[in-house]
């Protein structure tokens, strides 16, 4: 059975973006000196998560792909040796930004990007202002250390994402996020949207006998607008076998790096045991892409 190591990084972010790249560094080369092959870092990590309020101004943090961040991380992962995935705020053209996944090889090169489909437009995550919905559909990033099925945040509530990566033969599914609780929730509430969050991730290892790495970051931002108490990230970054256990799990408020041993070989032992891609029904499926009903 092949493994393979993968490191996860549960961080805070600040309004010091230097800072935040620095501290990622260091917690990149923590996770390779503990033998990560793959290293994974949560959404939008260079900076706060600014899409609590709407702001044109902010467009200026987004950068071209490839760009800085790129090419500086690009260096880390191969001084390295590792495989790392970014996310990025992407400035494709004036006007046009995505919320986008990067891939970085071994080599320093970039192996892929996948830019975020489903974008949100909540109460404190106004995504739908920032961000271009992706056109880069779903398909894995090959690399040295497998296809890496990187989807990000949103897309990790939709079965039909996992189901196409999985489909177009992705070895693992990764969820780069940011993700946490509105203040006026009630504990109760957030508790159950929480543990909904996991539930549904490991359901799409289940479904597609994948494993599922997902990096969340942590801490509380306040809301620049003041329209709101601003948003305490979950944390609990997890990473889940083929079957849906949980292999590793961080704490809420835990900023730390863990580095797991994901099995790929048990994919091919859940997928005989539980065939439900030999069961599906594809020419039945046609009203899937109906918005509603007849």
């Amino acid at each position: 059975m092949r493994f393979l190591k993968v490191g996860m990084v549960q961080t805070s972010c600040t309004d010091d973006i230097e800072a935040n790249m620095k501290k990622l560094e260091e917690s990149i080369r923590s996770a390779a000196a503990c033998g990560a092959e793959l290293v994974v870092l949560p959404e939008l990590h260079n900076t706060v998560y600014f899409c609590q309020s709407e702001n044109a101004s902010l467009c200026d943090l987004a950068e071209p792909v490839p760009g800085p961040s790129t090419e500086r991380f690009g260096a880390l992962a191969k001084e390295l040796g590792i495989v790392l995935v970014l996310s990025l705020f992407e400035r494709r053209a004036p006007g046009i930004y995505h919320n986008t996944a990067v891939v970085m090889e071994k080599d320093g090169s970039m192996a892929g990007k996948y830019r975020k489909m489903h974008i949100p437009d909540d109460p404190g995550y106004y995504e739908k202002f920032y961000f271009t919905p992706g056109d880069l559909g779903f398909n894995p990033i090959e690399t040295s250390v497998g296809k890496l099925g990187v989807l990000v945040c949103w897309d990790q509530w939709y079965p039909e994402a996992a189901r196409l990566m999985a489909l177009n033969g992705a070895d693992i599914l990764i969820y780069p996020t940011a993700i946490g609780g509105v203040a006026t929730d009630a504990p109760s509430e957030q508790e159950l949207q929480r543990g909904a969050w996991q539930i549904v991730q490991r359901g799409h290892a289940v479904a597609n006998g994948l494993p599922v790495i997902t990096v969340n970051r942590t801490g509380f931002e306040k809301d620049p607008s003041g329209n709101t108490p601003g948003l305490d990230f979950w944390g609990s970054s997890f990473a889940a076998g083929p079957q849906g256990e949980i292999v590793s799990q961080f704490e809420p408020d835990e900023e730390a790096v863990k580095v797991v041993d994901v099995n790929f070989g048990r994919t091919e032992y859940v997928r005989r045991g539980w065939p439900f891609f030999r069961d599906r029904r594809i020419d039945a499926y046609h009203d899937i892409l109906k918005r509603y009903g007849k």
